[in-house]
């Protein structure tokens, strides 16, 4: 089974920030100065996307390849996939997601208000959800 990476949306404001990123590329990827220890069991996984504390997105990765200035590239499917919220804390850079991935969301399904994901992962923590 593939591993998956999260990263932040830095600097999204909104969910729809995130899908103009992509709308926006035609092979998205991101650079990070370290490739993964585990890389090659990181192609045909998923990198997902955290915002405002919650992943929200997910988008598979195709590869990893090497800038010109020495830093690497992870090269991402050109299709973000809304996965159901999941609390989720912020953190510098990308990491391995441990556990379950969470399920993506099917075409039309309405997730209805979901809990912000700070709150959310308080009352995990507390027992409450």
């Amino acid at each position: 089974m593939p591993l998956n990476l999260t990263k932040i949306a830095f600097g999204a404001q909104s969910y729809g920030d995130i899908e103009s990123w992509y709308a926006q590329r035609r092979s998205p990827n991101l650079t990070t100065r370290y490739r993964p220890t585990k890389w090659e069991q990181c192609i045909g996984g998923s990198l997902y996307w955290i915002h405002q504390h919650s992943i929200v997105a997910r988008s598979e990765i195709l590869g990893f390849s090497e800038t010109k200035d020495g830093r690497w590239s992870i090269d991402l499917k050109p299709e973000l996939v809304r996965v159901l919220p999941r609390p989720k804390r912020a953190h510098q850079g990308w990491r391995y997601l441990k556990g379950d991935p969470p399920r993506d969301l099917e075409e039309g399904e309405d997730i209805g208000d979901a809990l912000p994901g700070k709150l959310a992962g308080k009352l995990e923590r507390l027992g409450l959800i």
